[in-house]
């Protein structure tokens, strides 16, 4: 049995822990261990949680642990990567609700979340971040290091790169692909191939930056 444990314990990890509890694999496969935070009173008030047990600057992973994170923003890959580069090991994490189509192949580390459809032959990569009710088309392929907010469409056959961030409503259509390090706004709807490093916004969506 695994130990899970989650990466921050502000308002999306309270989220990520009860994501945790209602994921492929508790109870069965891992139990929830407890936060870490460099805030050690992030909980203060907040009651029914596990303990923080101890810092991301100085945890030490254990043999049966495993992470996930809810920390975003720019912050997110280098809180992981400070518990990679000890050893750890990130669960690939997927809500009981999410659909998963046929021959998916999914990396390590990624967060499925609820009510998100993966359809059939999609590629992702590694340490996604997938939110509920997004649908995946199929043969989409993802690099890695992703965040997709909620209620994003990614229509049948699209590319994405790695390090993006895709926030809510966004609607990528055919054959666009995107690059990487690129920012697609809230609620725009994607006609032409993204740029690395970009941001787009609006319908059609347009580069801002």
């Amino acid at each position: 049995m695994k130990n899970l444990i989650i990466i921050g314990a502000g308002g999306m990890g309270r989220t990520m822990y009860d994501m945790a509890r209602e994921s492929f694999g508790f109870r069965t496969e891992y139990e929830i261990k407890g936060f870490i935070d460099d805030n050690t009173d992030a909980l203060n008030g907040f009651l029914g949680y596990p303990l923080i047990i101890g810092t991301i600057s100085d945890y030490l992973p254990c043999e049966e642990d495993v992470f996930i994170c809810s920390i975003g923003g720019n912050s997110r890959k280098s809180c992981m990567e400070t518990i990679l580069n000890r050893g750890g090991v990130f669960y690939t994490l997927i809500h009981e609700t999410a659909r998963i189509g046929s021959n998916v192949r999914l990396g390590k580390g990624n967060m499925v979340g609820a009510f998100t459809t993966i359809a059939a032959d999609v590629h992702i990569g590694d340490y996604n971040f997938i939110q509920s009710y997004t649908i995946i088309g199929h043969d989409v392929q993802i690099g890695d290091w992703n965040r997709i907010d909620s209620h994003v469409m990614c229509i049948g056959g699209i590319k994405i790169g790695n390090h993006n961030m895709i926030h809510t409503s966004a609607v990528i259509n055919h054959n666009v692909e995107v690059g990487n390090d690129a920012h697609i706004g809230a609620c725009s709807f994607v006609t032409r191939n993204v740029e690395d490093g970009t941001t787009v916004f609006g319908n059609p969506a347009r580069r801002l930056m």
